[in-house]
This record gives structure tokens, sequence and C-alpha cells, in this order.
């Protein structure tokens, strides 16, 4: 079978490359052509763009890229057309894969498979109707998105979360920390980790105010996880002269070995959960009192982190909009760093979100429900 897949970022590349893998186990003779990254590169197949060249984010971005975006649209159309799939499989990213849906639904037979759920819950509720009219096959991996769509009905299937796949079955899963800064030639200090997001104007946005944050702590060394596909450059413009240590390739290890993290929201912070990492959740928004106000207003979730999300209850605290300033994230990190009780607090919670999320291997039963629909 031929199968035709597209990941517009980081997160979507990891859960795309595990379910590639699951597919050639399910398919000795899968050919996959796609949009996506390095770990899916290595999977095998012949990538058609980078996903650093899709990653646009925000109105102003999108406006002033909007050329190579149309583009990209237009690339992938006919590459689609040319290479003529056995299935097309969506991953998250839904600006860009609604419009190859509709494309591939309005001028072909190929059946559209979407992997990972956008979070149209949140917002953009008026997109369920694109999801009915274009996407044959639903694969959810979030627990509360099965009743969402099920509201609607239109018909999902909930496969487990691929963070858990990932995290169980990640590198270096017994590493001591005396391990972990021997092999990075770290001093023999505990840790404060940044995860300030995946893509630039992230960056650009939270991490100045992270690091300026947790200047204090002198008690702890900061480590920064270094997001793939982004240059070490880039990150020194950010870090100026702090006394920082900026690591890639390492965000699980450094995750296990911290004390504590602040973590840009997304993918992320479900997985410091879990790896049992306390953390704060840190994203700063345009204009912050008319952010906070849309939050309550317009966006239908009381919650921007999947950790709080997943458990429907505040457990970790979300620093963003009005609440993104240097005091009150200092003053987060000085209770995640040393109570006690509030740091257990919090672990115990990750413990209940961990049950609920399950062990069930997500891209084998994804790949299955996939390979049988179009085998049929």
């Amino acid at each position: 079978m031929k199968y035709y897949l597209i990941a517009g970022e980081a997160s979507g590349d990891l859960h795309a490359s595990n379910l590639m893998q699951a597919l050639k186990e399910k398919d000795e003779k899968a050919k996959f052509r796609f949009f996506g990254g390095d770990l899916m590169q290595k999977v095998g197949g012949t990538l058609v763009k980078h996903y650093r060249e899709l990653a646009f984010m925000g109105f102003i971005p999108v406006l002033l890229n909007l050329k190579t975006i149309l583009r990209n649209l237009e690339i992938c159309k006919k590459d689609i057309i040319e290479f003529a799939p056995d299935v097309v499989i969506l991953v998250d990213y839904p600006g860009f894969n609604l419009k190859i849906a509709k494309y591939i639904k309005q001028n072909t037979t190929i059946p559209v498979t979407y992997y990972i759920s956008p979070k149209i819950w949140a917002w953009k509720e008026y997109r369920i109707h694109s999801f009915k009219k274009y996407v044959d096959q639903m694969l959810c991996i979030l627990p509360f998105e099965v009743d969402f769509y099920k509201k609607h009905n239109y018909p999902v299937n909930y496969v487990g979360n691929p963070t858990v796949d990932a995290i169980r079955k990640r590198a270096n899963s017994t590493q001591t920390f005396q391990e972990f800064v021997a092999l990075n030639r770290l001093p023999n200090k505990p840790i404060i980790a940044l995860l300030a997001g995946s893509r630039k104007q992230e960056i650009t946005d939270n991490l100045p105010v992270m690091l300026k944050s947790i200047e204090k702590f002198d008690s702890h060394q900061v480590i920064i996880a270094g997001a793939p596909g982004i240059e070490k450059d880039f990150y020194q413009k950010n870090i100026a002269n702090k006394d920082v240590e900026l690591i890639f390739g390492q965000t699980y290890e450094i995750l296990a070995q911290a004390d504590a993290a602040l973590v840009t929201s997304g993918t992320a912070t479900l997985e410091a959960a879990l790896l049992n990492t306390p953390q704060a959740v840190c994203y700063k928004t345009p204009v912050p009192k008319l952010a906070y106000w849309g939050f309550k207003h317009i966006l239908k979730t009381p919650y921007i982190s999947l950790v709080n999300l997943i458990a429907g209850k505040e457990v970790v605290k979300e620093l963003f909009a009005k609440f993104f300033t240097i005091d009150i994230i200092q003053e987060e990190t000085r209770k995640l760093l040393f109570d006690t009780k509030y740091r257990q607090k919090m672990l115990q919670e990750y413990q209940q979100i961990q049950e609920t999320l399950g062990t069930e291997n997500t891209s084998n039963k994804a790949a299955k429900l996939i390979y049988d629909k179009i085998s049929n």
C-alpha cells in the first residue's frame, strides 16, 4: 500500500514516525511519501517538504508568508495526485490539512484519515462540518474528544495517546542523574528545565521572560531543551549572556532529571506530566488583558494545557496572558522547587492522568484501523 502523510510540526513528526513504523509492521510493502521531519525520514520514504518550511503561527507571520503557504499547498496537492496513495493521513495541523482534505475529497476517490484531532473543541467548533464532509476516518488521542464528536453525531475512534508510547519507548529510561550530568559535562546541581516552544515565534516570546524569572535560583542550574529544527544560533540570540545550558536531542532526559520545568503549552506539558516533573505552563500572548478576556468569553475550554484538560481540573498553573509576568513565574517556580506539599499534590494528580490515558499501544492500534479500512 502507498501512504501519504502530512505533519506540520515537531510533535507531529514524532507521532507520524511511530505510526509509519507500526504501518510497516502491518504492511511489509508499505511505501511512504510525506510532508514531515527528520524522524519520519529515518523510518523511510520520501520527504517532500520539511515542517520547518510550514511552521507559521499567528496572524502576522501567516500574512507575511502567505505566498509560501499557498505555494506549499499547491505543491502538496499536485504531489498527492501524482503519487496516487491508497490513503492520505493528516496529522493535526488543521489550517493546512483541512484544505488538503477538502481538495482530496472533491477531486479524487482517495480516502482521508485524520490522526490526532485538531483542538476544535477549544475553538473553531464549526470545523466539525468540514470533518464530516472531507474526512473518512478520525482517530482521537484524548479521551474527552470522543464525547465531543459524539455530540455532533460524528463517529470517531479513540486510539490512546501516542505521547504515552513515546515516553514508554524512550531511550535512556534508566539513566540516573549522575549519568546525565556526567554525559553532558554539567555541574552536580539540581536542574530547572525550560521548554519554550517548538516554533521560533514562541521561543522569542517566551524564553527571555522565563530566563529572567529564574535568575535568583542559584541553587539550581538551568537547562534549555532545544527544539528540533531550531538552530543553536537562534537560541543564542534569546539567551544573550545568561549562564544556562542549551541541549538538543535530550528533551525526555532533561525533563526526567529536572526538579521543575517551565513549559510552553503543547505536547511538552503532557510529556512533563508523564515523566513526573512538576511544572508551570508559561505562554506569552499579545495584548494580555484582551487575550485573557477572549479566553474566558470566546474559547470553549477552561484550560490551555493538555494536563489540565485531561484531568478536567487545574493540576498545573497556566501562566499566560495577564499572568505571564516575571514576578508570578518566579513565585510559582519557588513553590515547584521548595514547597514539598505543593510538589507532592501535583505528582499525585499526574498519577491519575497516567491512569486515565492507559497503556495501550497507540501507534499499533491506529495503524491497524487505517490498514483494515483501506484493505477492505
